[in-house]
């Protein structure tokens, strides 16, 4: 009897050919093999949201070889991924083949292993059909909203611009907290901090707690000194200690979401990345001699549960390397979000036989350090708490009239936090290892310094990757597996810059978003997005049809759509006065909207096309930025060139233009290093806004860098030049920029580095000057 199984993913579909051998042949569709046409809407408005599906281009040859396979087989498994999307592919697949394939099923692989493999060939079960409407709302709700509001904005904005239903929500989501931030009013206030000493040792911090009865609130310098200097004067003795056992609880294993946010924080993977990684662990890695094996569940996945074989195996482990006392009496339980599939697992090892450093050798560093990041935390998950000695004690400063309070925190038993501490999205103040004597009410106290401090509250901070995607599960936007994408997205479309590793909406990003939210202020909605999210859980479930879900939609979407189109502000053609006189004909400039953003021009134009940069300051006042006039000369005309900014990045123009037209990319002086090549690199912008390093001599020589070339030769290798390097973990270094030479100077007076993210994410190797 032939077999037929049908996976996504071609590494998959390797690994699977090797656990189920002879008589099976496995395909791969390499994803989605079907979907709306993109040349037009493909949804049929006047009849109940119908979608028009076609074979997508380039896939004409996968379909045709899953045809012919499943033609020749007695039995056809569709294999693809155990969710929305999955479910789609396993649909699409099963409509194309179902006139010459009558046996087909579904199989769903939560982990690759033989043994997992095997169960779910020998259990099949019938596809589900509410899993794929459900999915078929998303994807049309999608489409309606992409396709009719992105011609909107072509003819208001610019050309090529994009809207999307959930990721335009997270970009107002930034834009919210950069104007929050900019609205911020820093507030002043004082702290009053003593070095006080019991006549045992330590010597020990106390801050000022009480004034009277009142929680201290002290606003300016002046309460502040007047404080101080009162308790100088007073004494001062112990007024109550308390003394208490705090137990710190371990984190569940990690879902998609909890991942993606863990490794931004602890590894600086995006979630882009994170999320690559996965994938690789998931569908299998070679082990050598072991043979080709999933390292982990499927990495997408809201659910916290933990399957009984997997829990006895983890509890096994935590007796047999940490000892009984880590063990808790009965499994600890953790409650999966409303919304979770409980059929799917937590993210975990998919055995404890492969501990990550036992099989280092064999993975990549990021495969790795990721794979070490979830064997650690579903460990940690299943041992007791972390056991503390907390000490709090209250100093009396003349009879009540003041109080000061000294916290400490000593770890008494390590509990989970013998594997695994989890990471924080922003520092935060601790008293955990702050020792206190043994002190007891009444005893006498002795003051050694009162330092009075002043500070200013301060704005909430710019969102990293980590918490975006925590902002954006908190807000029930989107949904886990799909956060990488919508971030991704958002950065590539130039509405949002990442900067040091922070988001920042750009002035694009802006304009879009205020336009949208005034038009669509449903469907920019937060509530109404996180709402549309349990609607299409609601389908999955049976309990509405996932055309009820569209037309409830879409009554008000259309009349908001109507009324953009003639209310929406058109930027594109918008001119705004300004005070400004051009120098070239003494006509006012104005400011107006191009492919790069806002710039001056002059309103005489076309008679006169002279254009300017400028800034704001902080009272909105506009400030021109004057030319930079160099040395270079211009090849066409020999005029001075002046420095300009394009759409990628700073290049040389000259100065007669309209004119003359010559330019001249700015380039580091430094020559390209490959053979026979007489260019010299240059610095460019790519399409998100990230500096990058390429030959001036491109499309002909594709050689780039993401890092700053410095004009060095490399004291090992004699390389003829070294690269900056900067990341939030390592700090400023100086490199050898060949791969293959391990030169490094990490020491703090290495050079600062060029812009980046910090990542370390991506490479020229597949970024090149044509299509970083």
């Amino acid at each position: 009897m032939s077999k037929l199984l049908i996976v996504e993913s071609p590494t998959k579909a390797k690994t699977l050919k090797k656990y189920l051998g002879r008589g099976f042949e496995v395909l791969a569709s390499v994803g989605h093999v079907k979907d709306l046409p993109k040349s037009k809407l493909g949804v049929d408005l006047e009849n109940n949201f119908q979608p028009s599906y076609m074979v997508i281009r380039g896939k004409a040859k996968v379909m045709q070889d899953i045809k012919k396979a499943a033609k020749a087989a007695d039995m056809v498994y569709l294999g693809s991924d155990p969710d929305r999307e999955g479910e789609a592919i396993a649909w699409h697949i099963a409509e194309e083949i179902k006139k010459i394939a009558p046996n087909v099923k579904r199989v769903l692989f939560h982990e690759i292993t033989k043994t997992a493999v095997k169960a779910a060939i020998d259990h099949p079960i019938e596809l589900d059909q509410l899993k794929f409407e459900s999915q078929q709302a998303r994807r049309i709700l999608d489409r309606l909203v992409g396709y009719q509001i992105s011609p909107l904005l072509w003819n208001k904005v610019r050309r090529g611009l994009s809207a999307g239903r959930v990721q335009s929500v997270a970009v107002r989501v930034i834009l919210e907290r950069d104007r929050e931030i900019k609205a911020f009013t820093p507030v002043e206030y004082w702290s009053l901090t003593a070095e006080v000493n019991a006549g045992k040792p330590p010597v020990f911090e106390a801050k000022l707690h009480r004034v009277g009865k009142d929680k201290a609130d002290v606003k300016v310098g002046e309460e502040a000194n007047r404080i101080a200097n009162a308790i100088r004067g007073l004494p001062l003795k112990v007024g109550s200690v308390e003394r208490k056992e705090r137990r710190r609880f371990a984190q569940p294993p990690f879902t998609t979401s909890t991942l993606q946010q863990e490794a931004g924080r602890k590894l600086r993977y995006t979630a882009k990345k994170t999320m690559a990684t996965a994938q690789r662990l998931y569908e299998g890695v070679d082990l050598g001699a072991e043979g080709t094996f999933g390292l982990i569940t499927y990495m997408r996945t809201d659910s916290v549960r933990i399957g009984d074989e997997a829990m006895a195996s983890v509890r096994a482990h935590v007796g047999e390397h940490y000892g009984a006392q880590f063990v808790p009496e009965v499994p600890n339980a953790y409650k999966s979000k409303k919304s979770a599939q409980e059929a799917h697992e937590a993210i975990r090892p998919t055995s404890l036989s492969y501990p990550p450093e036992a099989i280092k050798k064999l993975l990549a560093a990021d495969e790795f350090k990721l794979y070490s990041l979830i064997w650690n935390r579903f460990v940690a998950s299943q041992m007791t708490p972390a056991v503390y000695d907390g000490t709090t004690i209250d100093i009396d400063a003349g009879a009540g009239q003041y109080t000061l309070r000294a916290t400490g925190s000593i770890l008494k038993f390590k509990g989970y936090l013998a594997a695994y501490m989890e990471g924080k999205d922003e520092v935060e103040e601790t008293d955990e290892g702050k020792t206190l004597p043994d002190v007891r009410e009444g005893d006498a106290i002795k003051l050694e310094k009162l330092t009075p401090a002043q500070h200013f509250t301060q704005p909430p901070p710019r969102f990293t990757e980590a918490s975006l995607v925590k902002e954006l599960e908190e807000d029930g936007i989107g949904r886990p597996s799909t956060y990488a994408a919508i971030i991704a997205t958002i950065q590539d479309k130039g509405y949002v810059d990442k900067k040091e590793g922070r988001f920042q909406v750009t002035e694009l990003g802006e304009i879009v978003t205020d336009l949208l939210v005034e038009a669509f202020p449903q469907v920019l909605g937060v509530q109404f997005t996180a709402k549309m999210e349990e609607d299409l859980d609601l389908v999955e479930e049976g309990r509405v049809s996932w055309q009820s879900v569209l037309q409830e939609f879409y009554v008000g979407f259309k009349e908001s759509l109507e009324r953009a189109h003639i209310d929406m502000r058109d930027v594109k053609r918008e001119e705004v006065p300004t005070d400004i006189p051009c120098e070239k004909c003494g006509k006012m400039l104005i400011v107006k909207w191009g492919r790069n953003g806002s710039f001056l021009a002059c309103s005489g134009y076309p008679e006169c096309r002279n254009t300017k940069e400028f800034t704001k300051d902080e009272n909105g006042k506009i400030e021109v930025v004057p030319e930079e006039t160099t040395a270079e000369l211009c090849k066409l005309c020999n005029s001075a060139m002046t420095v300009r900014r394009g759409r990628f990045g700073k290049f040389f123009a000259c100065t007669k233009y309209p004119e003359c037209k010559g330019t001249k990319p700015i380039t580091t002086g430094i020559g390209c290093p490959e053979a026979g090549c007489d260019g010299q690199l240059t610095e460019k912008r790519s399409k998100r806004g990230k500096t990058f390093f390429s030959c001036s001599n491109y499309p002909t020589c594709k050689f780039a860098l993401w890092d700053k070339p410095i004009e060095r030769p490399c004291p090992q290798c004699s390389a003829p030049f070294l690269v900056e390097k900067y990341t939030k973990r390592d700090g400023a270094s100086v490199k050898c920029w060949k791969p293959d030479c391990d030169y490094v100077q990490t020491a703090a007076d290495a050079p600062a580095a060029a812009d980046g993210d910090g990542t370390g994410t991506g490479g020229p190797a597949d970024q090149s000057a044509g299509n970083v």
